[in-house]
């Protein structure tokens, strides 16, 4: 055990386990380790890294603004967060009426919302519907929403009303009713290994929450800021939800996440009912501000479209028995496995120098940076195809032990 793992081992939480590097650097899509070696970095924070790392606007935004004002509490507006708030209306399209809650991460902004519906209902609509396979987060609020027993079954009992669903637009006829409050999906579900909603379902959800009264809310935290190659995944089907979540990509790699309301949905938080200290602080804003209008400027939206698809080629290419499907959009992407040996495909890419994430063990993530081109896809083909063989080739060895037992 070296000195770092040691320390690593003796300070830190446990909750993540035995950490895989000590990064010490990182420049554009690639990352440096104590010793130097360099890693693509193809997992992006887990698509937070929207410019990549090191990028001179985001430098340049933090250093700009921490050197004028960083901090002075929600009593106050500062410029950055007035200039954030408006561009984030913009580009979601949420017109005058909408309004926007910053928080410090996504989980807070899923708590943030969970209470809008929890207002929004009040006693005649106790219920909440979400998927099954869904991850909102780990705070209780947003772990109420997410349907992963492993995750709530220590922390039981769960604030109550929340119920899960299967992701079928069928499922969700059946379910839904006056006394639901709002629904809550992500239009691609992430840590379930990157699995899309089923086609025309944010559109059918639209209408069955408009029918009976219910607020709809998008958790758009791994999805939002032109990962998907739109603005939003639900930008792909055209609708205006009542709210929707961000964090994420939008800070590139500064913590800040974001409630933005949609029409009546604006008017349910009034002063005292909501709050964070830290949240919408200047220097966030600023750096996220920056971080936007960057992907605007340098078009990374369109990017992750073009690019995104080109990834897919390149892996659908690779001659593997291991993969058997690719899911996502834009540069979301999910590599399905023919069996769960994720895990050591993370593991033997780390030690050729890619970095990639295990979702669940048949599942491989990919999120990289929304501005890597044609080498960096060029190299994360070569390493994956290696990594890839060099798993097929321990499993054939296993076989060829087993056999000979």
């Amino acid at each position: 055990m070296t000195v770092w793992q040691e320390d690593a081992a003796r300070d830190l939480v446990l909750n993540a386990g035995d950490r895989l590097a000590l990064i010490t650097r990182g420049e554009g899509s690639y990352l440096y380790d104590g010793d130097d070696r360099r890693y693509l970095d193809f997992l992006g924070g887990i698509a937070v890294t929207s410019l990549g790392h090191a990028h001179p606007v985001f430098v340049e935004a933090v250093s700009r603004q921490a050197a004028t004002l960083a901090h002075v509490s929600n009593y106050f507006a500062t410029p950055p967060q007035l200039a954030l708030a408006a561009r984030l209306k913009r580009l979601a399209g949420a017109g005058i009426d909408g309004r926007v809650f910053f928080s410090n991460s996504g989980a807070e902004a899923n708590e943030a919302a969970f209470k809008l519906a929890r207002l929004h209902g009040g006693d005649d609509r106790p219920r909440i519907l979400a998927l099954e396979n869904a991850f909102h987060g780990r705070t209780m609020g947003s772990l109420a929403m997410t349907a992963k027993a492993a995750m709530r079954a220590p922390f039981e009992p769960m604030p109550g009303g929340v119920e899960h669903i299967p992701g079928t637009i069928e499922a969700l006829e059946a379910a839904i009713d006056d006394r639901v409050a709002a629904v809550i999906v992500e239009p691609i579900q992430g840590e379930a290994g990157v699995v899309e909603l089923p086609e025309g379902y944010l559109a059918a959800a639209r209408s069955l929450t408009l029918k009976h009264g219910a607020l709809l809310i998008v958790d758009e935290i791994q999805t939002g800021a032109g990962r998907t190659g739109a603005w939003f995944g639900f930008s792909h089907e055209g609708i205006t939800p009542d709210a929707i979540t961000l964090a994420k990509g939008i800070g590139g790699g500064f913590p800040i996440g974001a409630l933005v309301t949609f029409g009546a949905a604006s008017s349910l938080f009034t002063p005292g009912s909501h709050g964070s200290t830290f949240g919408g602080n200047p220097l966030a804003t600023a750096v996220a501000d920056a971080v936007l209008a960057e992907i605007e400027r340098a078009r990374l939206v369109e990017n992750a479209a073009t690019r995104g698809a080109q990834l897919r080629a390149v892996i659908e290419e690779i001659d593997s028995p291991l993969v058997t499907g690719v899911r996502g959009k834009g540069l979301l992407i999910g590599v399905a496995l023919s069996a769960p040996v994720a895990g050591a495909v993370v593991a033997a890419a780390q030690e050729r120098g890619l970095i990639i994430n295990a979702a669940n063990p048949e599942s491989v993530r990919i999120a990289p940076a929304l501005t890597i081109g044609d080498a960096e896809i060029d190299e994360f083909q070569t390493l994956f195809a290696a990594s890839l063989a060099d798993v097929q080739a321990l499993l054939a060895a296993s076989e060829t032990e087993s056999a000979s037992a």
